[in-house]
């Protein structure tokens, strides 16, 4: 029985040529951390603002990195990332661990 309409190809050099991940954030730049009560009746968030960010895909794969270490929920608004609780104290230890100087 004959291979109709069939195409074989080697992907074996794609996967092994991974291409290596680009930092888009400026590391240097600095980032406020800070607490807020106001919106969301009343419940306390962490506001990260500072992040020079230039590509969504990364800011949010940072963030689910970040939701995942302090064990909340969280999402970015703008250019501000926000974190439902007082996770000031694990954003900074996560950040840190990142890479990021400016706190």
């Amino acid at each position: 029985m004959g291979k109709k309409n069939w195409i074989e190809f080697n992907n074996q050099e794609s996967i092994y040529k991974e291409k290596p991940k680009e930092d888009n954030f400026k590391k240097i730049s600095k980032i406020n951390i800070s607490k807020q009560k106001k919106g969301k009746k009343g419940k306390t968030i962490t506001l990260i603002k500072g992040l020079t960010m230039s590509n969504e895909i990364v800011v949010k794969e940072l963030l689910k990195k970040m939701k995942v270490f302090c064990g909340t929920g969280g999402t970015v608004i703008g250019e501000d990332i926000q974190l439902q609780g007082d996770m000031v104290n694990k954003s900074i230890e996560f950040l840190r661990k990142e890479g990021f100087q400016n706190l």
